[in-house]
This record gives C-alpha cells, sequence and structure tokens, in this order.
C-alpha cells in the first residue's frame, strides 16, 4: 500500500504544473507562495530548529492559537512554525503578528519532499491537529526520531471505516505517533484500534477561548436598531432554509435582520442568487454596501470575523447539521452567549451537543416550523452568567492540559 501511496504522489508531482495552474485561476493556490509546497521558499531563514504545527485549513488553525500564544513566550524556544494546506488559513494566520511563528505551506507528501522538508526546518518535535495523518512525513520523522504528537485528534466513524479498507497501512501510520491527545471518547477508541499506543484524552481545544472580538464603531453602527438572527457554517441547501425562515420570522419582527456566514466563503454569489429569487434583500459583506432598511440578510463571506458577528446575536443555527456532514462545532457561539440551534446531523460533535444539552443552551430542530418556534422563545435570550463561567472553566483547563503534554517533549 505505501508503495502505491507514493507512485500516486509521482503522478501527483508528474501533473501538478496544470493541477497548481488551475487552482490558481481558481483562488484556492497563493501564486507567490505555492512553491512552498515543493519546499522552494522565497526568502532564507536563519533559524531553523523549529517546533512544527501542522493544520489543514481555518479551524485547525484557530484551534492552536492559544498554544502558539503560550509557546511565544517560552524562552527556551527560538522559532515555531506553523503549516496549512489552504489560502484561507494563511490569510488568518496573517491577522496574527507573533514574533517567532512563521507560517509556510505543507508540502506534498512524497517521500522525496517531505525528507527535504524534516532536513530544511529540523523540528524537534511535530505536533498534526485534529485528523492530519500524512504516511510520506510521519515515516521520515519516525526515521529522524522526532516525536510526533496528534493534537486534538479527531478520527469520525466514517474516516475509521475508510482506514479499516487498509488495516495493515492503517497501523503502519498511527503507530508512529508518539503521543495521541483525542478531543473525544470516541476517536479514543478509534486511535487505540488503529494502533496509537500512547493515548491520553485532555478535552477538546476549542472549549477554549479568547476574549470577545467586537466589531469597530462604524460597522456596528451598520445593525443598529435591527433584532440579530445568525446563521453560521452553512453548507448547501441550509441557506435557503434559513432564507425561508427569515421570511417567516419578519411576519413578527420587522426590523430583523439575520447575519448568514457560509461554511465556505466563495459560494457567496450564489446563495445571495438563490436568496433573491425567493424574494430576499441581500447584501454581502465583501461588496462593503451599506445596510438600508430593507436588507434582510448580510451574508459575511470575509475571513476571521466570524466571532465578531456572533458578538452581535443571541440565537445561533450551526450548519452542516440538516444536511448530512455531521455538524460543525457551536462552543464559539455558545462561549459568546449565543443560545444554539442545531439540525439532527451532529455526529462530528456529539460530545459537545450533550454538554451544552445538559446545560440547556441548545435546541435541535429538523423543520421551518420548530425552528421558528424555538426562535420566538430565543430571541431575546441571556444568557446566564454561571454558563460562561463553566464553559471559560473546561476551556482553560483544557488548554493547561495540552501544555503540559506537549512540555514533556519539549
Amino acid at each position: 500500500m505505501f508503495f502505491i501511496y507514493e507512485v500516486l504522489g509521482l503522478i501527483l508531482i508528474i501533473f501538478s504544473p496544470i493541477i497548481f495552474f488551475i487552482r490558481i485561476i481558481v483562488g484556492k493556490e497563493d501564486p507567490k507562495r505555492f512553491l512552498e509546497k515543493f519546499c522552494i521558499y522565497s526568502k532564507r531563514f536563519k533559524i531553523r530548529k523549529t517546533i512544527w504545527l501542522h493544520g489543514s485549513s481555518v479551524g485547525e488553525i484557530l484551534s492552536v492559537i492559544p498554544i502558539i500564544n503560550v509557546l511565544e513566550k517560552n524562552k527556551k524556544i527560538k522559532k515555531i512554525i506553523l503549516t496549512s494546506s489552504t489560502t484561507s488559513s494563511a490569510l488568518i494566520f496573517s491577522k496574527y503578528k507573533f514574533k517567532k511563528t512563521t507560517h509556510i505551506y505543507f508540502p506534498i507528501d512524497t517521500n522525496y519532499l517531505t525528507k527535504k522538508f524534516i532536513k530544511y526546518w529540523k523540528p524537534q518535535i511535530a505536533l498534526f491537529i485534529d485528523s492530519e495523518i500524512w504516511p510520506n512525513m510521519f515515516n521520515n520523522l519516525k526515521i529522524n526520531n522526532i516525536p510526533i504528537i496528534l493534537l486534538n485528534g479527531r478520527i469520525t466513524k466514517k474516516s475509521f471505516k475508510r482506514w479499516m479498507k487498509f488495516p495493515y497501512f492503517a497501523k503502519k501510520n498511527f503507530s508512529k505517533i508518539s503521543l495521541a491527545m483525542p478531543q473525544n471518547n470516541e476517536t479514543s477508541k478509534y486511535l487505540k484500534t488503529l494502533g496509537v499506543k500512547k493515548i491520553k484524552i485532555v478535552g477538546n481545544l476549542k472549549y477554549f477561548g479568547q476574549s470577545k472580538k467586537l466589531l469597530d464603531k462604524n460597522t456596528k453602527k451598520l445593525f443598529k436598531n435591527r433584532l440579530i438572527f445568525c446563521a453560521a457554517s452553512t453548507h448547501y441547501n441550509e441557506e435557503l432554509f434559513i432564507g425561508k425562515i427569515h421570511k417567516e420570522l419578519k411576519l413578527k419582527y420587522n426590523n430583523l435582520l439575520t447575519i448568514l456566514i457560509p461554511r465556505h466563503a466563495n459560494r457567496s454569489n450564489s446563495i445571495a442568487n438563490e436568496l433573491e429569487n425567493i424574494g430576499l434583500k441581500i447584501i454581502t459583506r465583501s461588496s462593503k454596501q451599506k445596510i438600508s432598511k430593507n436588507t434582510d440578510i448580510y451574508i459575511a463571506d470575509t475571513y476571521g470575523e466570524t466571532s465578531k458577528f456572533y458578538g452581535l446575536s443571541n440565537i445561533t443555527f450551526l450548519g452542516g447539521s440538516l444536511v448530512p456532514h455531521g455538524g460543525q462545532n457551536p462552543l464559539e457561539p455558545a462561549r459568546m452567549g449565543s443560545y444554539i440551534l442545531h439540525g439532527p446531523n451532529i455526529q462530528n460533535f456529539k460530545e459537545v451537543y450533550n454538554m451544552l444539552s445538559k446545560l440547556k443552551i441548545s435546541s435541535k430542530i429538523n423543520s421551518v416550523f420548530s425552528m421558528k418556534k424555538i426562535v420566538n422563545k430565543k430571541i431575546k435570550y441571556k444568557q446566564p452568567l454561571k454558563v460562561n463561567q463553566k464553559l471559560n472553566m473546561i476551556g482553560n483547563n483544557i488548554l493547561k492540559k495540552n501544555l503540559n503534554e506537549i512540555n514533556k517533549y519539549l
């Protein structure tokens, strides 16, 4: 299986000029930096003995920002590199002003390129976030005796079944992990079956939250005198559902404004067209148009501002839950005082939703009628202080436990 995997990697390299050209055209690659995926860097770096963290995209990167904040203060650490695979994650990282940390694109996972990456950066430790498992990189890290930590690990039932189709290949990869810190009990069981020897459950890093980020005064004025309903991380078909909800609610609340934050911001134009077709007035944040009294839906299609909009609403619908995706993480809006609404498909964050349900700050919906009924009850909801305190306490403890385990390898 390793041979087949390597052959597929070489085929990718052969066709990479065409693939990368197309990806640059559609905006999925940075024309100035895509060569980093071949370990070709535009500038020289003096310090190459590094602490290395890798996450695929925006969610993973944001989850380890608190970890990086602490590592930056460690005088023994001279250089930190953070790798990811998407342009959106690079854009998010650029908003943080770290002194020791540099963002680099993750290399294509071939034997040659992963060897080159390790030789160049000389990582002392490699921390992979969520479900990032890369056979060639893991193999070469192991050969170089570099500890591999799976941070905030998450293996879904679907991905577990996929790995178990090739049990020998899976165990060869997962057995190289020095320490896995899964974010839930389900992942812990899967990791054990897949061959991870050392597992410690310390909790989901996404429980930790920094102070509330507010919109600037000029932007906040746009929402003055409007009753805000928020729908976040929405997927295809869910936006139309939210549009129908808005039309129903507007019969009662004529000053209602729905802030829609799609999971993939590049879909904003097609979402706007779909909602305009049912008679709604739409404005996208990227257009920089002013919100009028007639505006129904405000599509927040810019990166890195999600939490700012959560601060405007008392109630938030979390997407990926009405479609067979498995749900999105509800912790950030919950920490910021929102009552959480979700559909039936929440298997990706089952334990988190169970906890929110026990705290009585979430409800399941599956129809326009059921959602309208709950929104009417909770649109002016105020979260009890003790709930915020509990969520913050859980988050702080989880962050400390993660850092304690990481420090053992530094």
